[in-house]
């Protein structure tokens, strides 16, 4: 399906409807709309990744559910889509800088907003961490030249991947603090290089298929003793794929530098999603059927990376893995250019310490420069803090994910709530679900609230897999994020609170009084 507005020339009209939508919010229009509908899908789909994700915890998803952990797939993908469907609405209305905490501002009020804006900017810096963590995974399967420390196994995997993640970070920061068309373009590069490399690797392994679609349905007898039996190791397993697809709202979230974001943003939401999924679940499918050996070990240690060096060969695997790296590159790319985007919202609303100084534009880079460095700082301590821990890999992914999942209720709870009370009209001519709004809403609620306990459920598999048992470790979810949301929260209320209100410098000129959020109730 194509979008007649991406082929209309920019005019000043389009540029004047789209500064209206930020006008509504209380905002002036400051950063400089630069990028058109590829960049905009590219923003989505790069902090997607389908190469990341599912090269970075196949070996999981392997270990912990067998071949029939690939079912897990489709599951997110239909809840994840119910999410997105809702943000497509709200993108059509709203495409503004940290779309998630002014859409939770918005929908909820002040408090919800900043605790959804407070919950998203601690994930992405986590997901930060999260993200450099997979050039370990794939770097030393490439040459053991990028094994600096050790061998790779125990601590050592943990201390390299500190590393090489330090590395990817600092590098991010840089491209993000030289301004948005720099980012832009080695995004849309990086995209453009995975999604073909994607569609050659589907192509590659549907030649190389040597067993049934039955495969699938092979558990290697997982769940045995347990109380779930199967299911509980399903649910494990599905990590794996909760970790690929979320993010889609960066899309949105880069609105504000985009051209007729209110019509592109919903479409680039679900053009990415539908293409994730699409495209990931045949990767993940075909590597399952081509695999020369569905029960070696190596698949639950290595994951893909394995199936490609072991199926396509050496030369050919390792172009493979390099087109890999560089979607991992990207992939953190875009993951700190939604967080830098998230902190500028939060920061213009005095919503954050040191406010004016984080909102700050910089007049050269017309890009907020601040935020990338502090958060960049923020991504590389949490790495040195986790640098002796084996299981870095799966405690900072699935901590990422729930506090994700988490930020998204805070968005689509609110909205459910102010459809209940008949306050939510999607803005004519733009995407609207129609009478299908009220269901959609309900499930991505559902969604978001089931497999936010499910990835947080304390098992040792994920929290506690190596060294002695602790019960810290193991309710390490419930504890670390109950710390940020509880005592973020609580510097919030006794401190911030009495500041909130958007700075003069970046204040609309004549902006409604009721706009940004002081009743909660959305404008129809």
């Amino acid at each position: 399906m194509t979008d007649p507005a991406a082929s209309r020339p920019d005019t000043a009209a389009d540029h004047s409807h789209d500064d209206e939508a930020i006008a509504e919010l209380g905002y002036k229009p400051e950063l400089k709309r630069t990028l058109g509908n590829f960049h905009t899908f590219a923003a989505g789909i790069s902090y997607i990744s389908i190469l990341t994700g599912t090269f970075q915890l196949f070996y999981f998803g392997i270990a912990h559910g067998g071949p029939a952990y690939w079912w897990s797939w489709p599951m997110v993908f239909l809840g994840q889509l119910m999410v997105a469907l809702c943000f497509c609405e709200l993108a059509a209305r709203y495409p503004v800088a940290g779309s998630i905490y002014n859409w939770a501002k918005k929908l909820g009020g002040p408090h919800v907003g900043w605790l959804g804006g407070w919950m998203m900017l601690t994930a992405s810096m986590v997901s930060l961490s999260a993200v450099a963590l997979a050039y370990q995974v794939t770097l030393p399967q490439i040459s053991s030249w990028f094994q600096f420390i050790g061998d790779g196994t125990g601590k050592s995997a943990a201390e390299n991947a500190v590393l090489l993640g330090t590395v990817l970070i600092a590098f991010t920061t840089l491209v993000n603090a030289f301004g948005v068309k720099l980012m832009a373009r080695i995004n849309s590069a990086g995209v453009a290089i995975e999604l073909i490399a994607a569609i050659v690797l589907v192509l590659l392994l549907a030649a190389h298929i040597t067993r049934g679609p039955s495969a699938v349905t092979d558990t290697f007898g997982l769940g045995k003793g347990q109380s779930l039996g199967y299911f509980g190791a399903f649910l494990t397993a599905s990590l794996a794929s909760a970790y690929v697809m979320y993010g889609f709202d960066t899309a949105s979230s880069l609105g504000e530098e985009s051209k007729d974001p209110g019509r592109n943003a919903p479409r680039a939401i679900l053009r990415a999603l539908i293409a994730s999924f699409i495209i990931g679940g045949l990767i993940l499918l075909f590597a399952l059927l081509a695999v020369p050996d569905l029960h070696a070990k190596q698949l639950s240690v290595d994951g893909l990376q394995y199936v490609v060096l072991s199926t396509l060969g050496s030369t050919m695997g390792q172009i493979v893995l390099w087109c890999v790296v560089i979607a991992i590159t990207v992939c953190e790319l875009a993951v700190h250019t939604a967080g830098i985007r998230l902190a500028f919202a939060m920061s213009r609303d005095n919503n954050l310490p040191a406010a004016s100084l984080l909102a700050k534009v910089s007049p050269r880079f017309q890009t907020p420069v601040l935020p990338a460095v502090i958060i960049g700082l923020v991504g590389i301590g949490i790495l040195l803090i986790n640098v002796n821990q084996p299981q870095i890999f799966s405690v900072i992914t699935s901590i990422a994910i729930i506090m994700i999942y988490l930020a998204y209720l805070a968005v689509t709870l609110p909205m459910l709530v102010q459809r209940l009370r008949g306050n939510w009209t999607p803005v004519k001519g733009r995407f609207s679900l129609g009478r299908f709004g009220l269901p959609v809403n309900v499930l991505a609620v559902l969604w978001g609230f089931g497999m936010s306990l499910n990835l947080a459920w304390p098992r040792a598999a994920v929290y506690n897999a190596t060294g002695p048992q602790h019960w810290y470790l193991r309710w390490g979810a419930f504890l670390f994020i109950g710390v940020v949301a509880l005592g973020g929260f609580a510097y919030y209320w006794f401190v911030q609170r009495k500041k909130t209100g958007v700075l003069a410098m970046h204040a609309a000129v004549a902006s409604d009084p009721g706009t940004p959020g002081d009743s909660g109730a959305p404008t129809p």
